[in-house]
């Protein structure tokens, strides 16, 4: 047994398909499936049951498995404890990133990041929420970026900025004869929101006091899976909704004919934070990351020290 073995015996049980596995841990899937029945083989156990059709784990494969689990960790916390010591700002950093910030921040970090550390290597991914934490408790990631509060006794964060909410309309929408936007105002618009898993769908609907989304009706029916879908659906006259201020940049919304406005509410903001495993050993490289971050923020937002 190895810990090549005990890392398709995860890939299979993550992925249940020996191809995908296979694919994921860069090898051809004979060579996964023969490992895989030769740990079988000498543990004396079936750690799989197989069929044309599927792929099940086992009762005993399930103990294996969060073994497995433990010592690819292990393996992995020997490594990054001997790259810290070495040097902790070279060698790759894996950070993950919500899509609802990627676009907008990482384009003001990744030159600097660069510039400042040029031995660290900064491999990025981009998903929902869920996801990034899945795979920071699966060693998968090293950290992530995400815009809301984590509470979870295993990770630990650092808090980067706060990043006010402006709502998008268009001209001919009520809200541009308004100087100011009340949350009653919100709560009469017709909203539109990004679609289920975004967390940013779910603090809109927390800014507008309002406990779920519409099931009936015209907005029903319109919800985007990104940012600027929802620009282009609020550029055509369909509805107004709520954007993080770092979206602003560039302009792209303006040259859509659509109007931001800020939102004088003292609750109309989201806050950003640097979440990884509290045993992560390489704490020094999260925290340069972090200066970096803070350092390239514009005006729109409100950068936050390590106390916050």
């Amino acid at each position: 047994m190895n810990l090549k073995d005990l890392k398709y015996v995860v890939a299979v049980a993550e992925t249940g398909h020996f191809g995908k596995a296979a694919e994921k841990c860069f090898v051809s899937q004979p060579t996964l499936s023969g490992q895989i029945r030769k740990l079988e083989q000498e543990l004396g156990v079936v750690i799989f049951e197989r069929t044309n059709r599927s792929v099940k784990i086992t009762q005993v494969g399930q103990e294996i498995l969060e073994h497995a689990r433990q010592m690819l960790e292990q393996a992995d916390s020997i490594k990054q404890i001997a790259q810290a010591r070495k040097d902790p700002m070279a060698g790759p950093l894996r950070l993950g990133v919500i899509p609802t910030l990627s676009p907008y921040l990482m384009p003001l970090v990744l030159a600097p990041l660069k510039r400042s550390y040029p031995a660290l290597r900064l491999v990025l991914s981009e998903e929902m929420t869920e996801s990034l934490l899945d795979r920071l408790h699966n060693h998968e990631l090293d950290a992530a970026l995400l815009a809301t509060p984590v509470n979870d006794a295993d990770l630990d964060c650092l808090p980067l900025f706060d990043e006010p909410f402006w709502v998008a309309y268009p001209p001919s929408h009520r809200f541009y004869h308004q100087q100011s936007i009340s949350r009653k105002d919100l709560e009469n618009s017709e909203l539109l929101l990004l679609t289920e898993g975004h967390c940013l769908a779910n603090q809109s609907l927390a800014l507008c006091q309002l406990k779920t989304r519409q099931d009936t009706g015209e907005m029903a029916d319109l919800r985007a899976s990104s940012l600027e879908t929802l620009i282009e659906l609020v550029a055509t006259g369909h509805g107004v909704t709520l954007i993080p201020a770092l979206a602003l940049r560039g302009g792209w919304i303006t040259g859509r004919g659509v109007m931001a406005q800020a939102l004088d509410l003292p609750d109309a903001y989201r806050r950003i934070r640097l979440v990884f495993r509290r045993s992560f050993p390489r704490r020094q490289a999260l925290e340069s990351l972090a200066g970096i971050i803070r350092g390239q923020l514009p005006n729109t937002v409100t950068p936050l020290s390590a106390n916050n």
